[in-house]
């Protein structure tokens, strides 16, 4: 299947760098207008971040990965949230339409 995340190259890189830094070991799908068709120029990108066992993520990492971000090159706002915080009917929205950025390795 097509990557169908519209999201430039070099951008692609550096957000991939900074969830490995700041999220190891978290898969992170992206969700919303930038995997759908309908962005634009400005559109932010939603990303959901699903830690081990689903458990939640610390607020320090997350706040860490976010500070990361804001402190980048990308252009854009980057909304990263925390599947075990999202209420069910959200992650069934988010499951039907996705592009999976980064899937841990196996342990």
């Amino acid at each position: 299947m097509a990557d169908r995340l519209e999201l430039r190259s070099r951008h692609r890189r550096t957000l991939e760098a900074l969830l490995h830094e700041h999220l190891p070991d978290v898969e992170v799908w992206a969700y919303g207008s930038r995997v759908n068709g309908r962005c634009h120029g400005g559109s932010d990108l939603d990303l959901v971040m699903r830690g081990r066992g689903l458990e939640k993520i610390s607020a320090e990492q997350l706040a860490g990965f976010a500070e990361a971000v804001r402190e980048s090159t990308i252009p854009f706002l980057v909304e990263a949230r925390d599947w075990a915080r999202l209420p069910a009917a959200f992650q069934r929205q988010i499951e039907e339409s996705n592009v999976a950025l980064v899937v841990p390795a196996a342990e």
